[in-house]
């Protein structure tokens, strides 16, 4: 397994991911607003998106920078998850977003890829400085809570999200 940045060559790959989620009518998290570009702009304009995103030049205000990549599957080359990592937070990321963001495939969740991907993307944390690092899931993702525990998460609190209309728990893990 490695994180690839996303880029052209993945875009039908990235399509198929998307449409997974759709057809098992799962929630999609952690995608980096891919699932929004394809249904609206496009491939190309998420690209630019991610561009802008990680550019301290480029970031709108009030967002942080973040890096997004796909979790690749070295042997077939498939997507099997997402992470976006950013880079600092802003008032709504500390509330209700933190510092990760994550997704893994319908089909290949219950094998282990999340808590492998979320263990690398801690790595990544620290290679930018993150020596704290905030996660949060909704309540109702008992396997999402699971992963961020055994990476080191220790819960700090939850509560009631009007914004995604379900209880939030925000989890701090040690980066160090």
């Amino acid at each position: 397994m490695k994180f690839i940045e996303p880029g052209k060559q993945y875009e039908e790959k990235a399509g198929e991911y998307i449409r997974e989620f759709l057809d098992a009518n799962s929630d999609i998290n952690g995608a980096g607003s891919l699932d929004k570009y394809l249904d609206s702009e496009g491939y190309d304009a998420w690209l630019a998106f991610l561009e802008r995103k990680c550019d301290d030049k480029q970031i709108a205000p009030g967002q942080v920078k973040a890096s997004t990549y796909f979790w690749v599957r070295e042997s077939d080359d498939q997507i099997i998850g997402m992470v976006n990592i950013r880079h600092g937070l802003n008032e709504s990321l500390y509330r209700e977003g933190g510092h990760i963001g994550y997704s893994i495939r319908p089909s290949e969740r219950g094998k282990g890829y999340a808590t492998q991907m979320l263990e690398q993307a801690l790595w990544l944390c620290q290679l930018i400085g993150l020596d704290r690092v905030l996660a949060v899931c909704d309540k109702s993702n008992a396997a999402s809570a699971r992963v961020i525990k055994k990476c080191g998460g220790l819960l700090e609190n939850e509560f009631y999200s009007d914004h995604y209309d379900e209880i939030i728990q925000r989890y701090w893990i040690s980066n160090e």
